[in-house]
C-alpha cells in the first residue's frame, strides 16, 4: 500500500487558521479531497493521513467528516487542548471514531519552547498512551532537546517526528546542520520515535535542487532506518516550493539507493504500521 503520511485539507472561511497569511494566495484558499485526488492517482498513492492545521476540536471534527466521505483518507491526526484536563473526555470521544489515530499539539507556534514540560499538560501524554493513540511531534531544531527529554519520560508513547524537525535548509551551514543532525541522531538512538520524511522541500530556498535536500534525507534514513521513516507530502503547504508530483519525484530520487523493500516501507509500509491503517 502506498501511503502519504501527512497532508491537509482546510477552508480558511472556518476562521480558525490563525497562522495562515491572508495575503498568501497559495495557502489562503479552500483545499478538499477533489483537489488532491488527481495528484494521488498520478503518484499511485492509495491512502493518506489527514493532519490537523488548526488548534481547535472543531477542525478535528471537520476533518473526521471529510474522512467519512473520502475513502482514501485512512487516518486522521487531530487536536485537543492539552491545557485543559477536561479535554481527556474529548480525546476519549474522538478515539471512538474508526479513522481517528492521534493528536498533534501545534508546539512550533508556541512562544515557550518548554511548554511541553509544563505540569498542567502532562495528562495529555498519559491519555494518548492510555487510549493507544499516536503523537505527532511538531517543532523546529530548537525543540530537539525538549522533545528528547519528553520522549524519554514517556517511552510507551507512539511518537512520530513531523517534517524531520524542520531543519533550516534554506540557510544551510555546517554549524546548523551539525546541531540538527546530532539532535535527530539522539532522538533516533535514545527513543523509539519514528520520523516523517516530509517538508524538506518547504524548508529549502526557492529554486531548490535535490542535492540541497540530499544530506538531510540521507541523515534521517541513516539514523532512523527505513522501518521508522515515512514519506509525507505536506500538501498543500508543499506548494509553496513544489507541486505534489515534483516533491514526490525528489523523494524517490533521494531514496533510489534503497532496496525495493525499504522503499516500500518509506512510501507506505512504515506509515501503515505506525498508524495501523
Amino acid at each position: 500500500m502506498r501511503i502519504d503520511a501527512h497532508q491537509h485539507f482546510w477552508n480558511p472561511g472556518r476562521g480558525d487558521y490563525g497562522w495562515m497569511p491572508e495575503d498568501e494566495p497559495i495557502l489562503f484558499r479552500p483545499y478538499g479531497p477533489e483537489d488532491l485526488l488527481p495528484a494521488l492517482e498520478a503518484a499511485g498513492v492509495e491512502g493518506t493521513v489527514l493532519v490537523q492545521a488548526a488548534p481547535t476540536v472543531e477542525e478535528t471534527e471537520y476533518m473526521l467528516g471529510i474522512a467519512d466521505a473520502a475513502p482514501f483518507v485512512r487516518g486522521v491526526v487531530g487536536w485537543v487542548d492539552f491545557e485543559r484536563a477536561d479535554h481527556e473526555a474529548v480525546l476519549k470521544r474522538l478515539a471512538g471514531h474508526p479513522k481517528f489515530r492521534g493528536v498533534r499539539p501545534m508546539i512550533q507556534d508556541l512562544p515557550d519552547d518548554k511548554w511541553m514540560h509544563r505540569d498542567d499538560v502532562q495528562w495529555g501524554y498519559r491519555a494518548v498512551i492510555e487510549h493507544d493513540l499516536t503523537f505527532d511531534a511538531l517543532g523546529f531544531p530548537r525543540h530537539l532537546a525538549p522533545f528528547l527529554a519528553l520522549l524519554k519520560r514517556y517511552p510507551e508513547m507512539r511518537v512520530v517526528i513531523d517534517h524531520c524537525m524542520k531543519p533550516d535548509i534554506a540557510n544551510h551551514s555546517p554549524e546548523r546542520f551539525a546541531h540538527w543532525a546530532e539532535g535527530m541522531a539522539r532522538l533516533a538512538g535514545e527513543t523509539g520515535a519514528f520520523c516523517k520524511f516530509s517538508a524538506l522541500v518547504t524548508e529549502a530556498k526557492p529554486g531548490w535542487t535535490v542535492e540541497d535536500l540530499r544530506p538531510y534525507a540521507a541523515h534521517v534514513l541513516s539514523v532512523f532506518g527505513p522501518e521508522r521513516v515515512m514519506w509525507g507530502s505536506d500538501w498543500p503547504v508543499c506548494r509553496l516550493r513544489a507541486e505534489y508530483g515534483e516533491w514526490r519525484a525528489a523523494a524517490e530520487a533521494l531514496t533510489a539507493h534503497l532496496s525495493a523493500p525499504d522503499r516500500a516501507r518509506v512510501f507506505g509500509g512504515t506509515a501503515a504500521a505506525f498508524y495501523r491503517l
